[in-house]
């Protein structure tokens, strides 16, 4: 049995990136679905709409979009419902138009859309292509487009049942500068990398990214794929316990249950 895909994004249905991760799918198997928001859903992070209806209209053959709706949405009407009594075995989201690294995997729809997956029974991969944007904010699908299918083949068999999801971003650089594939830990920055951006428009603000947080470990993602030129992969896990933190509040005793 042919190993069922559903892919989803955070750019909407009729983004580019959305056709590029439907070749990579489909070059690992005929049975591909979409279920992608109907417009964009940037930032959108693992957002449920609850207490508003949704409706989802039928595209083509197997591509659905669901209005308003988020990534995660979107993950949840194609594992519950869309696809009938046989949930997707893997979920591709992206593949994301810009990098989705360090600590803004948190705030990603892309991501969401992979971590739903995970969390709905199936193995999710989150995809994004890199961009630079002082040279261009049009990005170059190259690598993703040469490499993806690859890539998510050698993640599937690498797999081995583990409760994660996987994050994977693609260099900007040609195909033949791509070094290779690299896994590596997430880049944890010194302070959240959103802050207030101030707008022309009198009383107007935006949320932005207006610079990366110093200092950057050269064996994380973030230089790794801007450095090294590699196919960044990187695992999250799911159980986000701390261990340590949970031992010491164990140790935690109230006073005034004691003098009762």
């Amino acid at each position: 049995m042919a190993l069922r895909i559903l892919i989803t994004n955070d750019d909407g249905v009729d983004a580019p990136g959305i056709a590029v991760m439907a070749e990579i799918a489909r070059a690992i198997s005929d049975d591909v679905w979409i279920v992608a928001p109907d417009g964009n859903q940037s930032g959108a992070g693992h957002r449920f709409t609850f207490g508003r209806e949704l409706s989802y209209k039928e595209l083509g053959a197997r591509r659905f979009s669901v209005k308003g709706g988020s990534p995660a949405d979107c993950v949840v009407a194609g594992m519950t419902h869309i696809l009938g009594d046989r949930p997707a075995d893997l979920v591709l989201s992206g593949v994301n138009a810009g990098q989705n690294l360090g600590d803004i995997v948190n705030c990603s729809g892309t991501a969401a859309g992979a971590r739903e997956g995970v969390l709905q029974g199936a193995v999710g991969i989150a995809m994004s292509q890199s961009m630079d944007y002082e040279v261009s904010h049009t990005p170059d699908w190259s690598n993703a487009s040469r490499f993806g299918a690859e890539v998510v083949s050698a993640i599937m068999v690498a797999h081995g049942g583990d409760d994660v999801f996987y994050n994977v971003n693609f260099p900007f650089c040609g195909t033949t500068e791509v070094t290779g594939i690299s896994a590596v830990p997430h880049q944890r920055f010194s302070r959240s990398p959103i802050r207030y951006y101030p707008s022309d428009n009198e009383g107007q603000f935006f949320m932005a990214i207006p610079e990366t947080p110093l200092p950057l470990d050269p064996k994380a993602d973030f230089e790794v794929l801007r450095r090294g030129n590699a196919i960044t992969v990187t695992p999250f896990a799911l159980q986000q316990t701390h261990d340590g933190a949970l031992a010491r509040l164990g140790n935690i005793v109230l006073k005034g249950l004691e003098e009762k």
